[in-house]
């Protein structure tokens, strides 16, 4: 048994059943171990060992098991960079596997010889070790995948090309071995009982209680439920816990941030007790006043406990856990008019949703093409979204219901990981549907070669289904927003314009199938066609770029950059105009408070 034979026997031993990688003679030695191993565990073929990781990010995003990524020396192991950090920024358990030349060329300047170690140690700052002798293992390995799992971040196993084809000999009963066990034992931290006793005197202090839930909380649904119904509370969701709970429960009201609903922002703007669990939502201008409302944070990661808000009690626990232990603590609140408003805001926004998909746009308003979708979304559908104006209309158009599952690039927020996030989601589960909302940009960037990786694989997956919309409006569209938002600058053509390119017409000549819709008229005809294909299938929606992104809270500072933008001379300025006040109406017509007024105030008619 070689190193490289050793190294792929472990990975089954962990029950890693995916490796997404690409080929180089850095790793040869494991190529031809997983030939002897008849491709276990199997090895996916990405285009790119940036896609490779964003796939190894999906799988595990979706899976809830560890995603394993492998490439080559030199430039691979530099490309799978981008997708560890965003895999690191949002917490999410994978491990790298690198090549490296031979130990005799080290030092020596030699052919793609980088100093992986040195390149690694931040992304990989938990577990990053070099591999050196085969007695180094299975220890190495034990540890990079446990590190993984319970500190939910990126771990690197550098093999130098010689190493992997050395014989494997285990570590022996003597001095400076280091022996190693497979296995990860299940826990629920609970905080002591003194800090929930504190909690639960926070949380029955107050009569106007609001909840922000993260992916932290993916596993205490049913006592968030249990919480928010004895608090009388409301509950808004971080982008990253979208699909925490369903959206048709009528207290959630949804996204917060820049990206988020109106219910959510005025929940937020007037409570008085906040209880946040397992999110580290990084805006705090989107939070309570800091003299206003009394919180409470709830976190598994002692190092992001505290973080964003000045909270007055902080417990390190398990969510389920230690909701488990906090709900006999709180005091039953009767649900009176603060719940009761939560509930009418959220009502009133998911009209005004609609009216906003339902504005004429040239050709086609991407509202609409996200709105229509909703409703036609089988509930066991696995949704990816890609960062940039698209991250807009998938956090506030679909719903979660049923089993859906849902993520985007949170935290780094890196363009282009939608589509790789789907195949890896499709790796994960071969039997749910997945669609990807991905923007022009982010499929050029990214998008179309991996389509080539959907083609080569799609006939093994139990559902065939994988659809990719594509948002074309031949613009960066949400840097275009952010320059005329913040910077109060003019949209500049030679960075923003994308030339149009045949999505659908690629997808097709691939063996894919694939439509491109000009019309409005056409577009509920295209999502049915694409969720009945037998195959991976494209829409290539034609889109106003136009159609303003406009946050639950626009402040004048906006407004006056966004102004100062069209007195510039944007190349948009008239469909700006037109569009940002039709879909700001939509806000003012019958059934919704004006964004100025309070509660207790007229509405608005």
């Amino acid at each position: 048994m070689k190193v490289s034979d050793y190294v792929l026997q472990r990975l089954r031993e962990w029950e890693v059943d995916h490796v997404f990688a690409y080929a180089g003679d850095g790793i040869n030695g494991l190529l031809a171990a997983w030939g002897r191993a008849e491709n276990r565990p199997k090895f996916v073929q990405a285009r790119h060992e940036e896609m490779a990781a964003f796939e190894a990010v999906g799988y595990a995003k979706f899976s809830g098991k560890a995603g394993v990524c492998a490439a080559t020396s030199g430039p691979g192991a530099i490309h799978l960079l981008n997708g560890l950090y965003d895999a690191k920024l949002d917490h999410v358990p994978v491990v790298a596997i690198a090549g490296q030349t031979n130990r005799s060329a080290m030092g020596g300047s030699y052919q793609q010889e980088i100093d992986l170690l040195s390149l690694y140690k931040d992304v990989a700052a938990d577990f990053c070790e070099m591999v050196t002798v085969p007695e180094q293992l299975p220890n190495v390995l034990d540890r990079a995948m446990r590190t993984a799992y319970t500190k939910r971040t990126v771990t690197a196993v550098i093999i130098p090309a010689d190493v992997q084809e050395l014989d494997y000999s285990p570590p022996t009963h003597a001095f400076k071995m280091v022996p190693s066990s497979l296995g990860l034992p299940a826990y629920a931290p609970v905080p002591a009982e003194a800090d929930i006793v504190r909690a639960a005197e926070v949380l029955n202090s107050g009569e106007k209680a609001a909840i922000l839930i993260g992916q932290g909380a993916r596993g205490a649904r049913a006592q968030v439920e249990v919480v928010a119904e004895t608090l009388g509370a409301g509950v808004a969701k971080a982008l990253l816990g979208k699909d925490v709970l369903p959206d048709d429960l009528p207290y959630v009201t949804g996204a917060i941030g820049l990206l988020g609903t109106r219910p959510s922002y005025e929940m937020m703007r007037d409570c008085d007790t906040l209880l946040v669990v397992g999110s580290s939502f990084p805006y705090s201008q989107f939070l309570p006043e800091f003299d206003q409302a009394r919180a409470v944070q709830i976190d598994i990661d002692p190092h992001m406990i505290g973080l964003r808000y000045p909270f007055e009690v902080n417990l390190v626990g398990d969510a389920s856990a230690t909701l488990t232990a906090l709900l006999p603590r709180l005091k039953r609140k009767k649900h009176g008019a603060w719940r009761t408003k939560i509930e009418k805001d959220n009502a009133r926004w998911r009209e005004v949703m609609q009216r906003r998909a339902a504005v004429d746009a040239h050709p086609i308003n991407p509202e609409y093409v996200v709105h229509t979708l909703d409703a036609l979304l089988p509930d066991n559908v696995i949704l990816t979204a890609d960062s940039g104006s698209a991250a807009n209309w998938y956090a506030r158009h679909l719903r979660m219901r049923g089993t859906m599952r849902g993520s985007i690039s949170g935290t780094l927020a890196t363009m282009g990981p939608g589509v790789p996030y789907a195949i890896g989601a499709k790796f994960a589960s071969p039997g749910r549907p997945a669609v990807a909302i991905v923007g022009d940009g982010a499929m050029q960037m990214n998008g179309m070669a991996e389509l080539i990786t959907a083609a080569k694989y799609w006939q093994e997956w139990e559902d065939p289904r994988l659809i990719i919309a594509v948002l074309n409006n031949q613009d960066l569209n949400q840097v275009t927003w952010e320059m005329r938002a913040m910077s109060g600058a003019p949209q500049f053509l030679p960075s923003q314009a994308l030339p149009d390119v045949p999505y659908a017409d690629f997808a097709r000549s691939i063996g894919l199938g694939g439509a491109r819709v000009e019309k409005p008229g056409e577009v509920e005809a295209a999502w049915h066609r694409a969720l009945g294909a037998d195959r991976p299938f494209v829409i290539d929606f034609c889109t106003d770029p136009d159609v303003p992104p406009i946050p639950p809270h626009a402040t004048r500072e906006q407004a006056e950059a966004m102004v100062s933008s069209i007195v510039k001379g944007d190349s948009d300025r008239g469909g700006v105009i037109k569009q940002g006040i039709k879909a700001k109406v939509q806000e003012m017509l019958p059934g919704h408070r004006h964004r100025d007024d309070r509660p207790g105030t007229r509405e608005s008619r």
